[in-house]
C-alpha cells in the first residue's frame, strides 16, 4: 500500500479540524442535566475529569541500531467516552500523527517516518496526590518510511507508560515512555514530554 505524505497530512489536517471544531458541539448536544460533566461539579479535592484532549509532545528516540538520540514530534486529539469506562484498555480514544527522523543528525532528514496512528488510553489515579494522574496507552497505525526509491508503508505498534501533572481542569504537562514496534525494523523507546489542552 501506497500513500502519498502530502494527500495523507492533508486528511489527517481535516480530521484534526473537524475534531476541535465538532468536539465542543457534540458535547453540549450530549449533555442533558443528569449528564453534566463532572468538572462542573467537582471541589478542589477531587480528581480532574476532561472529555476532550489536544497534546503536542515533543521527544527523542533512543534510535536503532545503537541508543543514537533521534527528533521525535506527536501530535493528536483524544476523547473520553462514558460507554468504554468499564474497559480494561481504557476509555479515551486517540487519534494521532508522529514524525520521526530516521537519517543522519537529531532534527530532521531525508529519511523520516510518518506515523497514523489509533489508540486507547487508561488513565488512573496515583495515591496521596491529585495533581499527579498516570496512564497506559495502546496504540496501532501505518508508518510511512521516506528517502528511499519509493514510500514504504510498515504496521506501526506502540505501547506507553506516563504520568500527567495537572496545572489545573484545561491546562496540563505529558511525561511518558514508549515501546515502539515497527514491522521489519528492530524495537525502539522513545521519552516525551508535552503539553495537553483538555475541555
Amino acid at each position: 500500500m501506497k500513500v502519498s505524505q502530502p494527500f495523507s497530512k492533508i486528511v489527517w489536517g481535516f480530521i484534526f479540524l473537524a475534531a476541535l471544531g465538532f468536539a465542543p458541539i457534540c458535547q453540549a448536544q450530549d449533555q442533558t442535566p443528569s449528564q453534566v460533566p463532572p468538572q462542573v461539579s467537582m471541589t478542589p479535592d477531587e480528581e480532574p475529569s476532561t472529555s476532550t484532549d489536544l497534546y503536542i509532545m515533543l521527544g527523542s528516540d533512543f534510535d536503532r541500531p545503537g541508543l543514537l538520540p533521534k527528533a521525535n514530534y506527536n501530535i493528536g486529539i483524544g476523547h473520553t467516552f462514558g460507554f468504554l469506562k468499564k474497559d480494561p484498555f481504557g476509555d479515551e480514544l486517540t487519534f494521532s500523527y508522529t514524525y520521526e527522523d530516521a537519517g543522519a543528525g537529531f532534527w530532521h532528514s531525508d529519511d523520516g517516518s510518518h506515523t497514523e496512528s489509533g489508540g486507547v488510553m487508561k488513565n488512573f489515579g496515583l495515591p496521596k496526590t491529585k495533581v499527579v494522574t498516570g496512564y497506559t496507552w495502546i496504540q496501532l497505525g501505518i508508518s510511512s518510511l521516506t528517502g528511499g526509491e519509493h514510500v514504504e508503508n510498515h504496521l506501526y505498534n506502540g505501547e506507553s507508560l506516563g504520568a500527567i501533572v495537572h496545572f489545573n481542569l484545561r491546562n496540563s504537562i505529558w511525561i511518558q515512555e514508549s515501546f515502539n514496534k515497527i514491522v521489519t525494523i528492530p524495537w525502539y523507546t522513545t521519552t516525551s514530554i508535552g503539553y495537553t489542552r483538555s475541555w
